[in-house]
């Protein structure tokens, strides 16, 4: 297998696409710095099929490893035909590799093994012969020990029983081990099998209690019911088994195991001698070793193909996240509610400076509203706050209805934050690195505001997993899962960019080809020198080295540089080319700001003419000409901005058929949360989303962060359930 040809096939590229990919990768390029910088040797791949590439080549080069062990091992044993040797380098799974290794893999001690010990191996021979005229018994006699032979007593075959029992045992592994029988019984155990769930105990109490007497077609359960069926299991409340089509599997093991002596296909005719004890074997074999086997793949499929949807989604929301436009210009109040230990507030600047920290009671058992109500708006007009972050934790309800009071008669919003990972980060040593001189409670108020005012500097700081956007995360593969969100929170801060005199050590060690130990000495080259005067000013920097400068310039921007250009997406490479692009255009390195749109509105012909005159390539012009038309562009600004309040609701103000705006929180395999404002996300289920249409997936039509209109389906105040439909 040629990798590059099987990656072009797979991914629908040309073939000089891969190997070019593969080249810089191997050259130790970062996936962000080829999908931005390397677009004309990748015929301009975005990040996601680079992702997807990167995945892919792993796996085919460990693939190509374990044949050439698998071929190394079987050879040693003499036992490599051309024929196997074929069928080992075509096949394209690691499955089918263990399939074919499976007859010649050292095997711990089997009932085979010890059968064959006892010499009973030409016995199994004969009777998969099928064209013996005598009973097996028989045959079966002359394997018997005597007496008188020196054996030693485990390598005994004492009776007629004993033999063929052994001869059986030697049959049902050799079909067992069949590369060709496996393959078909999975491909038919998928097709037609049924996920099979019973309770433990069907009179306990759970959230399982759908799955208590319940099937599915394999081949069509959906992921997010595969996920809630194993944590079921997991807890103890579920029995899980794969039901697969046993008659029909015994059936073609039969016909391809038992010799038909007769001249009709239809109307078989089989050794009556062997044919009853070989039909045990198979039983044997099947029910014995290849059903469960197979029973144990096929649940690891699903778990990882529902793993794989399942971080895909969560992906998806993450990034979402990470993308939500930045609250600039505004000096906010982060509000962390609670009853017993009190409210924590924290001002910080539109910068993200903390100015001020306080603690109220407002809320149960003290209820000193009156004080709380002078101290926030003390620092209401003491530091002119716009808005007020309140988290959506604990006593968030009761904070909101308090601070919709105090703020009624001002010029002063309130916003719901999603606190999920503030009290985790509040808590982590990096939290106390950055906020020495603030308490838990505090720092986590910090993070609330700042993480209205710029999500995603915020949340580099927390882990993924615990931001709260994706649905059973604790219970797939974790390193999977964390590489895959890591992929996204480098993606998001790559495509943002970061401002290098401003950005903090969590943001940058996910820039492309800065590392954390880099990301650290920035901070401290910056602590001791000053502000960069420019991105060549980085090379500078302990341990960042050409490489490193390469893969991160383009990302690390320097606002107040000598050199326009250190501002916006335009990689150092490329600064010649644009210094002469501009003269070519009538303007100047320091006109970048202030051109006019409609001078850089060129041609397909102009293009062609200039990227030939300035030796540049036609795909990277196209991307330097857009940045020079707004430099230094936050992408962000492009996503809705989040809903302000300055009411406020609750569950009993809901009304069935009532329209109101709201923030998506989290998309789910069956469904949307939107976040109406009365502290319980509402959920579209998948049918509600839009009219008329099937939705594959609901990412299909919404992601986080959205704002839709959704109408009151139906209000369950007890159970804390509200209906909404996008279908107004």
């Amino acid at each position: 297998m040629i990798i590059s040809e099987e990656l072009s096939k797979e991914l629908n590229i040309k073939k000089s696409q891969a190997e070019s990919v593969i080249r810089l990768i191997d050259e130790g390029n970062t996936i962000p710095f080829i999908a931005r910088y390397r677009k004309e040797a990748t015929g301009s791949l975005d990040d996601e099929v680079l992702r997807r590439f990167d995945e892919r080549l792993k796996y085919l080069r460990n693939l190509e490893d374990k044949k050439n062990t698998v071929l190394e091992s079987i050879s040693s044993q003499g036992k490599l035909t051309p024929e196997l040797e074929k069928s080992i380098a075509e096949a394209m799974t690691l499955v089918e590799v263990d399939d074919l290794y499976r007859l010649y893999k050292p095997k711990r001690r089997t009932r085979a093994t010890i059968a064959r010990e006892k010499g009973l191996e030409g016995l199994a021979d004969t009777i998969l012969a099928q064209e013996i005229e005598v009973p097996v018994e028989e045959v079966a006699m002359d394997y018997i020990t005597a007496e008188d032979d020196d054996i030693e007593d485990e390598k005994r075959v004492l009776s007629i029983e004993d033999a063929i029992e052994g001869a059986q045992d030697i049959i049902a592994e050799e079909i067992s081990d069949n590369a060709n029988f496996r393959s078909l019984i999975r491909e038919l155990s998928f097709e037609d099998g049924k996920l099979v769930s019973q309770a433990k105990d069907s009179q306990s109490e759970s959230v399982y209690d759908m799955y208590y007497d319940y099937s599915e077609d394999i081949s069509k359960i959906a992921s997010h019911r595969v996920l809630a069926i194993n944590r079921g299991e997991k807890e103890k409340f579920l029995k899980i088994k794969i039901s697969a089509p046993e008659e029909d599997i015994l059936s073609y093991l039969a016909r391809h195991v038992l010799i038909n002596k007769g001249s009709k296909p239809t109307q078989p005719v089989y050794n009556e001698y062997t044919e009853e004890v070989i039909r045990e074997a198979i039983a044997d074999s099947y029910k014995r070793l290849i059903a469960p086997a197979i029973e144990r793949e096929l649940r690891s499929q699903l778990m990882e193909e529902a793993e794989d949807k399942s971080i895909k989604v969560f992906s998806k929301n993450l990034e979402q996240l990470l993308m939500q436009a930045p609250i600039i210009n505004k000096v906010v109040l982060g509000w962390d509610p609670a009853f017993r230990t009190g409210c924590k507030l924290a001002v910080v600047d539109e910068y993200g400076k903390v100015l001020d920290t306080s603690l109220v009671f407002p809320t149960e058992p003290q209820n000193k509203i009156a004080e709380a109500r002078s101290v926030v708006r003390d620092l209401i007009f003491k530091y002119d706050i716009n808005l007020i972050a309140i988290g959506n934790g604990t006593a968030s309800r009761e904070s909101e209805q308090i601070v919709a009071d105090i703020i009624k008669d001002l010029d002063v919003q309130y916003v719901i934050v999603n606190e999920a990972g503030a009290s985790v980060y509040s808590a982590s040593k990096l939290a106390t690195e950055e906020f020495p001189d603030y308490n838990v409670g505090e720092r986590s108020a910090i993070s609330i505001a700042r993480r209205l005012q710029d999500p995603l500097a915020e949340l580099v700081k927390i882990d993924p997993k615990s931001i709260g956007v994706g649905q059973y995360q604790h219970d797939m593969n974790q390193k999977k899962l964390s590489e895959s969100l890591d992929h996204v929170v480098e993606k998001s801060v790559n495509e943002v960019g970061v401002d290098v005199n401003t950005a903090s050590v969590s943001l940058m060690e996910h820039v492309s080809g800065i590392s954390k130990s880099i990301a650290k000495n920035i901070v401290s080259y910056r602590e001791e020198n000053g502000r960069f005067s420019s991105r060549k000013e980085l090379l500078k920097v302990k341990k960042l080295g050409p490489k490193s400068y390469e893969q991160c310039a383009g990302f690390m921007k320097v606002s107040d540089s000598e050199n326009p250009l250190d501002n916006t997406t335009v990689h150092p490479e490329s600064y010649e080319a644009t210094e002469k692009l501009l003269k070519t255009l009538g303007y100047s390195i320091h006109d970048v700001g202030s051109i006019r749109e409609s001078d850089l509105d060129l041609s397909d012909a102009q293009y062609e003419e200039l990227s030939n005159k300035l030796e540049i390539g036609e795909i990277t012009l196209r991307d330097i000409v857009k940045e020079l038309k707004k430099p230094g562009r936050d992408p962000r600004e492009e996503m809705p901005q989040p809903i302000l309040r300055k009411d406020v609701l609750t569950m009993e103000d809901l009304e069935e058929g009532m329209v109101i705006s709201g923030t998506v929180r989290n998309v789910v395999d069956f469904g949307a949360f939107v976040d109406i404002g009365v502290h319980q996300d509402g959920l579209v289920h998948i049918s509600q989303l839009v009219e008329n249409r099937f939705v594959k997936h609901p990412l299909d039509i919404v992601s986080v962060g959205d704002i839709v209109d959704v109408k009151v389906l139906d209000v369950d105040v007890a159970r804390h359930r509200i209906q909404l439909s996008m279908i107004l």
